[in-house]
């Protein structure tokens, strides 16, 4: 059996014979990033515009009452809310008949779910993430304590993955609540699902959005400032405080602040 070394060293041979790149100067190598920098700013514009888009998508009405075991005991779709107004449910595949069971659950979720930022960030923006499988939650507990994750994760009892198109693949579901009132708003799976995992994505697929006032929500959507809403995931619950103001300026105009820094360094030497 090959050693690490052994293995490194021939890795190494297959990457000296990759077709690489020019190599070129620092002046030319930030050339190019710069021309490649306006494609990237294209891109996130146009990401940003098919967000707004999305949040103008019509809303389905979900009329019938879905049923899951949740630690607790069994609840209701409306109960995967935690009582806030947006719900992102994503149909992980843990259960008999799944590679990797009882061990393990999808080679292919179980990477995603590495990925979910801390909830807390989710939930200050009245989001719900929650997983679903059809293991029981015996099982669902003891993969969550083996692998550190901490999602609220529950068992289907019905035909929510038939009915919303997670049965054979994974996939996110997002849903607005209103009242008892819950409606069915964005779907993404497939390539989309690998996207996933950052408060932003999450919340990019949302009918609200990041809620921010740079965005291009509906009249009468709730936002805030960028930025001032954003905390140490375990300083939510504290009384609400103002950022730094430098680190708003860095954030909102970050050429002007290293200008502005500079020149202040240079006045105080």
């Amino acid at each position: 059996m090959a050693t690490s070394n052994e293995r490194d060293k021939e890795q190494g041979k297959a990457h000296l014979a990759m077709k690489t790149p020019p190599i070129v100067s620092q002046k030319e190598w930030e050339a190019a990033r710069e021309q490649m920098l306006v494609k990237e700013k294209a891109v996130m514009h146009a990401r940003d515009a098919l967000a707004a888009e999305r949040r103008r998508m019509p809303w389905m009405a979900v009329e019938k009452a879905y049923a899951f075991e949740g630690p607790q005991g069994k609840v209701g779709l409306l109960d995967l809310f935690e009582g806030r107004p947006q719900l992102i449910v994503y149909r992980a595949f843990f259960e008999p008949g799944v590679f990797g069971w009882p061990d393990h659950a999808c080679r292919g979720c179980s990477l995603g779910a590495d990925q979910v930022s801390h909830l807390a960030h989710l939930n200050t923006r009245d989001t719900t993430l929650a997983w679903a499988s059809r293991a029981p939650q015996a099982d669902i507990a003891r993969l969550k304590a083996r692998m550190g994750w901490e999602m609220p994760w529950y068992t289907m009892l019905d035909s929510f993955d038939v009915d919303f198109g997670v049965d054979q693949w994974h996939g996110h579901n997002a849903f607005f609540r209103d009242g008892d009132k819950v409606f069915r708003t964005y779907f993404i799976n497939s390539r989309g699902d690998e996207a996933m995992g950052s408060v932003w994505s999450y919340l990019d697929m949302t009918a609200l959005g990041r809620q921010e006032t740079w965005e291009d929500s509906p009249e009468g959507y709730p936002q805030t400032a960028p930025y001032k809403w954003w905390n140490w995931h375990d300083n939510y619950d504290a009384e609400a405080s103002s950022p730094n103001p430098q680190w708003v300026d860095i954030t909102t105009d970050p050429a002007g602040a290293a200008i502005r820094r500079r020149e202040a360094e240079a006045k105080a030497s």
